[in-house]
């Protein structure tokens, strides 16, 4: 069975950032439904010209299925245009199990998240030998409740890289729930608003000043925040090199050059 459905991540908002993949769907698309809310209308000009547009900011989840039931039937093509990488806070998985008992085929087209989109503003690695070699995206809890297991709190007693989606207008609550765990006031934080758009913004602190820095910045939505000893590596320079490169290692690809 051909899929007429695809949900596709769109990216971190630069119309650019979609994949070849993601673009040529949008380019064939009778019909695009896609998040108006973090989702560049230019993208969707630029690749879906001729396509029926719908901006889901205002729908519910029913009305997303009602457009796309009229639409296959039809023998019309349908993307589902998510912000980010659709696996990631993307509520695709309500939309997929609905078409599922609809019998209704469909595939899932990954994008660029937000994540990395900030990683690459700060031009910072996550990962770290000797610093950390573990990065969790995680929320704080607001509406959508978190579970009690992924409390902020107790994932900060890891110490690894944090990558806090959809909290910054509690980062109050975020820094006081950081500073129960494994990091201090001297920890590095930042902060990435709207990553890749041309109206990007970066904070750059630590815990003890990240918070007052994003108010006095405006910031209050569409912002990442990164914490963790990676950030300071910048400053403080590197523990320690990959061995990847290191000539005296080895590996199926290269022998060592140290005798």
């Amino acid at each position: 069975m051909s899929e007429q459905v695809s949900f596709v991540g769109a990216g971190p908002g630069a119309s650019d950032l979609i994949t070849i993949r993601g673009a040529r769907l949008l380019r064939h698309a009778d019909v695009v439904i896609y998040a108006g809310s973090l989702v560049d209308r230019e993208l969707v000009r630029r690749y879906a010209a001729n396509a029926s547009v719908y901006d889901s900011a205002g729908m519910t989840l029913d009305e997303v299925m009602n457009v796309i039931m009229d639409a296959v039937p039809a023998g019309k093509s349908v993307v589902r245009l998510h912000t980010g990488d659709p696996s990631i806070y993307g509520a695709i998985q309500e939309q997929m199990e609905a078409l599922d008992r609809l019998g209704v085929a469909y595939r899932v087209v990954p994008g660029v998240t937000s994540a990395f989109a900030a990683a690459a503003a700060l031009k910072q690695e996550l990962t770290l030998p000797e610093v950390s070699q573990t990065v969790i995206f995680t929320r704080m809890e607001g509406r959508t409740p978190v579970p009690e297991r992924e409390n902020l709190g107790r994932i900060a007693g890891i110490g690894a890289t944090l990558v806090i989606y959809l909290s910054v207008g509690m980062i109050d609550r975020v820094v006081e729930e950081l500073l129960t765990g494994a990091y201090t006031p001297a920890t590095a934080a930042a902060v990435v608003c709207r990553a890749s758009w041309e109206d990007e913004l970066i904070v750059e602190g630590t815990l003890a000043d990240i918070a007052a820095k994003i108010r006095e910045a405006g910031i209050e939505r569409q912002a990442l925040i990164i914490v963790g000893d990676v950030l300071a590596a910048r400053r403080e320079g590197l523990k320690a090199r990959s061995q990847l490169y290191d000539d005296g290692f080895s590996h199926g690809f290269r022998g060592s050059a140290v005798a």
